[in-house]
C-alpha cells in the first residue's frame, strides 16, 4: 500500500510554546487513520498543520508524491484534500440544497481554472442532479429546502460532509465529526463516514476523542502526546499499548 499523504520533521511552534516536535507522519491510501491523544497534545495542531489550514515552522508535507508545504488550504483542496471541522462550514442563509450547489459549481469552476463568483445563475441539470444523489447520499431529503444555519447540529454536519464530497477529494480530513452528537447521531455518523468512504474509495483522516467511534471507524490509529507520536499501528496493537493506556486510555 503507498502513502497519499506524508509529512516528515514537522515542527511548529506558536511563539516560545513548541507545539509538535519533529513528526513524521504517514497515511496509506485507502486506510481510515484516526488520530488520538489527551488534551493538548497536539492533534488539532498536527491536523491543521496537515490540511494546510495553518504553516508548518519545519518539516515536509507531500500528498501524492507532490510537495504541498508551501500551499494553502484552498490550493491542497484543489489536489483533492477535503476537510471538515469541527463546527459546520456552511452557508448559513442558504438552503441546504444551495449549499451543495455552491460546492459543486466550486469545483466545477476549479477544474477550469475559473474563479467562483457570487450571483444568481441557473445551475445546469448535471448540477442539480448531482446534487439530488448528495442529498439522498447523505440522507438529507427532509432537510434539503431549510435555511442551513437552522439545521439540527446533526444535519449542518452532513451538509458540511456532503459538501465536501461535492469537491471529489481523494483524502478527505475530518476533525472530531461527532462532537456534540447525542449517542444515536453517533452511531449513525459512524455508519455514515464508513459507507462514504466505501462508496467514493476515499482516505480518510480523522481526529476524535469518542471511543467507541475511533474503535468503530479506524484501521489504524495514531497517538499524540506533549507533540510527539508515541504509537502508531493497527488499532488492537495500539490499545494494548503500555505507555498508551497510561498516557490516554486507562488501564481497563
Amino acid at each position: 500500500m503507498t502513502s497519499i499523504l506524508e509529512a516528515r520533521g514537522i515542527q511548529k511552534s506558536y511563539g516560545a510554546v513548541r507545539v509538535l516536535e519533529n513528526v513524521d507522519f504517514d497515511l496509506q491510501d485507502g486506510e481510515a487513520h484516526v488520530v488520538i491523544g489527551p488534551n493538548g497534545a497536539g492533534k488539532t495542531t498536527l491536523f491543521r498543520c496537515l490540511s494546510g489550514e495553518t504553516r508548518v515552522n519545519g518539516g515536509q508535507i507531500k500528498f501524492a508524491g507532490q510537495d504541498v508545504t508551501a500551499l494553502t488550504g484552498a490550493q491542497r483542496v484543489k489536489l483533492g484534500i477535503g476537510r471538515t471541522f469541527q463546527v459546520a462550514r456552511i452557508f448559513p442563509d442558504m438552503s441546504a440544497f444551495e449549499n451543495l450547489i455552491i460546492a459543486i459549481e466550486t469545483r466545477e469552476r476549479n477544474d477550469k481554472g475559473l474563479r467562483f463568483t457570487f450571483g444568481y445563475i441557473a445551475p445546469r441539470q448535471q448540477v442539480v442532479d448531482e446534487a439530488e444523489r448528495l442529498v439522498v447520499e447523505l440522507g438529507l431529503e427532509g432537510a434539503v429546502d431549510d435555511v442551513a444555519g437552522t439545521l439540527s447540529h446533526g444535519d449542518k454536519k452532513r451538509l458540511e460532509l456532503a459538501m465536501s464530497l461535492a469537491l471529489s477529494p481523494r483524502l478527505l480530513m475530518l476533525d472530531e465529526p461527532t462532537a456534540g452528537m447525542s449517542p444515536s447521531d453517533r452511531a449513525e455518523a459512524v455508519r455514515l463516514i464508513a459507507q462514504v468512504r466505501k462508496g467514493y474509495g476515499l482516505s480518510l483522516l480523522l481526529t476524535e476523542h469518542d471511543m467507541e467511534v475511533v474503535f468503530g471507524l479506524a484501521t489504524r490509529l495514531t497517538v499524540l502526546h506533549h507533540g510527539e507520536i508515541i504509537a502508531s499501528g493497527e488499532p488492537a496493537e495500539v490499545r494494548s499499548d503500555s505507555r498508551v493506556r497510561e498516557v490516554y486510555l486507562g488501564q481497563h
